[in-house]
């Protein structure tokens, strides 16, 4: 995991308004199964939104579990949706790299 100053997490945040969740977490909570969809999704994406639509209470406890196993950094939980990154292994696929670092 890296640490992201405040204007990073804002650029990250501003990059990921417009994305849609590509992991949901329901009634079978944080299973093995959502683990990996998480981690292959960061593995394509980068960045990527999760979205809770059971254990709203546990949001928090959650999706620090999920950023653990994947190696992810939160970038923000806003609501019952938390914003996840995780920088490409390959440089030349790495979308958001040169910009954090700008900021």
């Amino acid at each position: 995991m890296i640490e992201l100053t405040s204007k990073q997490r804002k650029y990250l945040e501003k990059e990921a308004h417009d994305l849609q969740p590509v992991v949901i977490v329901g009634g079978a909570g944080l299973t093995e199964g959502v683990i990996q969809m998480v981690d292959n999704s960061l593995a394509s994406h980068e960045l990527i939104k999760v979205k809770f639509n059971e254990y709203k209470d546990e949001v928090k406890e959650l999706t620090a579990e999920t950023c653990e196993k994947c190696n992810a950094t939160l970038v923000r939980i806003i609501g019952f949706t938390a914003i996840l990154y995780r920088e490409a292994e390959q440089p030349e696929d790495r979308a958001y790299s040169a910009a954090l670092k700008k900021c």
